[in-house]
């Protein structure tokens, strides 16, 4: 049996300028290009978008709703553009709490989305707890994450660095390694075609 030779991905579109999402993108294609040779020297088309997802998503409904709707959305614009690329990827970041036994717990997770117009996919980062008075400031007083961090960790724009990610994980963890491992999982039917199809 003959296995077919697999399509090379030269664009990947992601519906973002943010600085920390474009590094998960990079450093998810080069792991991905390790196992894969169809994924090195891969472009990224990096716009920002605007989509109907809440400034600061509160369950995973919300955050795999906004991935998906920021891949759309970038498609949208490449195609209006008469441009286009192989893969189009959202990625979403934000909160998700459950009740265990009556005990609310709230964890920090990411979604990635990603399609090529025909198919797509979704992956989720690892979670991380996020402490009460966060939770409260956030939800109860409906203020923006970012915001939010920037005052707890006494720096500002920290979005735009390590994320809320690394300022709960004391950088063990960044915005841009658990986007990446969402969108090592989200890739996967199209690096690994022959198990998904």
């Amino acid at each position: 049996m003959t296995i077919p030779a697999k399509k090379k991905i030269e664009h990947i579109a992601l519906g973002s300028d943010r600085a920390a999402k474009i590094m998960a993108v990079r450093a998810s294609i080069a792991r991905i290009a390790e196992v894969d040779s169809a994924w090195r020297d891969t472009n990224i088309v990096a716009r920002p978008v605007q989509t109907d997802a809440p400034a600061m998503p509160l369950n995973d409904w919300e955050l795999m709703s906004g991935a998906r709707q920021r891949a759309l959305a970038v498609r949208d614009i490449l195609l209006s553009q008469k441009l286009g690329a192989d893969l189009y990827v959202g990625l979403e970041g934000g909160f998700h709490s459950i009740s265990i036994d009556g005990e609310w717990h709230t964890f920090l997770r990411g979604w990635a989305f990603v399609t090529d117009g025909n198919r797509g996919s979704f992956g989720m980062s690892p979670s991380i707890g996020v402490p009460d008075f966060i939770v409260k400031d956030v939800v109860g007083g409906k203020r923006e994450l970012g915001i939010v961090i920037d005052e707890v960790a006494g720096i500002r724009d920290v979005r735009s660095k390590q994320g809320a990610w690394g300022v709960l994980s004391r950088d063990l963890l960044t915005r841009a390694t658990i986007h990446e491992i969402a969108l090592i999982a989200a890739f996967a039917p199209f690096y690994n075609a022959q198990l998904y199809d």
